[in-house]
């Protein structure tokens, strides 16, 4: 079974460590990579082409 990639992006360290401690209890969902801001969620994205993009909408340099 493939697992979903998902890709998390928010500026607070300790959000996204807490959901990927939260979405890595699921097996078949893997955190490929995280953000801390806007821009660097794009090229994250672009870089790594998640399946998901857990995003905060309101991010330095570039709102989610």
């Amino acid at each position: 079974m493939k697992k979903l990639r998902i890709l998390l992006a928010d500026d607070h360290t300790l959000v996204r460590q807490g959901l990927r401690r939260i979405l890595e209890e699921k097996p078949e969902w893997e955190v490929i990579g995280e953000a801390h801001d806007g821009r660097e969620a794009v090229l994250r994205t672009l870089e790594l082409q998640p399946d998901v993009v857990i995003m905060d909408i309101a991010m330095p340099n570039l709102n989610g």
